[in-house]
């Protein structure tokens, strides 16, 4: 319509300026990130990339506050960060980031949606909420059939699912998938990503992807790629890795 105004997406992640070192056993420290910056807007499908020790696994450890830069400001809906305690972290994680891990990390004696639960239950909501809405993702997933299996019962696929579930189960605007078909064949990692894309697409939910490979990144539709420290390309993504 001729006229009408649509918002701009808001900023969900802003890193300026971003440093980071890590001290050395012998004295001194080594720097792995130098002078990141970039903004990811809610909405985005956004995979960095870079090949191992290029520094994205920091990178992507700040941007789940599961660590702090040495120097530099680190935005998340608006509110600077970089300065929270480890306890103030972990509420900022539960309460804004849903985490997908190349190992699962499920709890393997704990059954499919007890695990689903989990992240609920720090949250304090009570038992009948967190199991409503655990079963709410399971079913999103495919897998409401499966919710009184334990995570040995699942193959690989499945399990990766359930954690998509955890991740969606406290409702976050932001999902952080680190190497998320690492631990899977091919079609199912195939299958996996074609599932973050209709996340992405149908409920507009920002995802954030770690991979060191350019077919796993070419899901997503933008590519910040990092090597030695720096980013070397920020944006849609290539006909092919070439030139990073």
């Amino acid at each position: 319509m001729r006229g009408r105004h649509t918002a701009k997406p808001q900023n969900i992640i802003s890193l300026k300026h971003i440093n980071k070192s890590f001290p050395l056993e012998l004295g001194g420290e080594q720097q792995v990130l130098f002078d990141i910056n970039f903004d990811i807007r809610a909405g985005e499908f956004v995979a960095i990339m870079g090949p191992s020790g290029s520094g994205k696994s920091t990178c992507m450890n700040i941007i789940g506050a599961l660590d702090t830069p040495t120097s530099g400001i680190y935005e998340l809906y608006g509110r600077d960060v970089t300065g929270l305690t480890p306890d103030e972290l972990a509420i900022v994680r539960n309460e804004h980031i849903g985490f997908v891990f190349q190992q699962f990390n499920l709890l393997p004696k704990r059954s499919v949606l007890d695990n689903v639960m989990l992240p609920l239950m720090y949250q304090g909501l009570p038992i009948d909420e967190r199991i409503r809405r655990a079963r709410e993702m399971l079913h999103r997933v495919g897998l409401e059939k499966f919710e009184s299996y334990l995570p040995t019962q699942l193959s690989g696929g499945m399990k990766q699912r359930v954690a998509i579930a955890r991740a969606l189960a406290g409702n976050p605007k932001l999902i952080l998938a680190d190497e998320p078909t690492g631990a899977l064949d091919s079609k199912m990692g195939n299958e996996i990503l074609q599932f973050f894309k209709k996340l992405n697409d149908e409920l507009g939910i920002t995802i954030v992807m770690i991979t060191h490979e350019f077919d796993i990144a070419r899901y997503a539709n933008r590519l910040i790629h990092i090597r030695d420290g720096k980013i070397n390309y920020d944006g849609p993504i290539p006909r092919n890795d070439n030139n990073l």
